[in-house]
């Protein structure tokens, strides 16, 4: 039962589009990234995401239209929904997700993250 200070989670690590486990709840893992360019057109099978914006603002590309997300805004990306994460500048992201969540969802590259690193 310990607090968890988000600046200074961000400023253990320095990689883009790498989720790290910060806490876990009910099956669900809260996870902190850094975004910073484009990720991948992906989608999930099973899984809804929470993307919340902690500090600076990024796109979410869909198929059909580009939402922004500005700090302190969230966004919920619904399992089957093909999305692709764009940031110009770099962007810091708190993710809440089932624990079985793949980053890259249904699509594998240099990108996928199979063992999350935890802080």
């Amino acid at each position: 039962m310990d607090k968890i200070n988000l600046a200074e989670k961000f400023s253990l690590f320095n990689d883009h589009f790498s989720p790290k486990v910060v806490g876990e709840l009910n099956g669900q893992q809260v996870k902190l990234v850094k975004f910073k360019g484009e990720f991948v057109w992906h989608h999930h099978d099973h899984e809804d995401e929470l993307f919340y914006v902690v500090k600076g603002n990024f796109d979410m590309h869909m198929r059909d239209k580009i939402v922004t997300i500005r700090e302190g805004e969230f966004i919920i990306m619904p399992r089957g929904v093909e999305h692709k994460p764009v940031a110009n500048e770099e962007v810091e992201i708190m993710l809440f997700e089932p624990a079985t969540t793949l980053n890259t969802g249904n699509v594998t590259n240099e990108k996928t993250v199979k063992e999350l690193k935890h802080l």
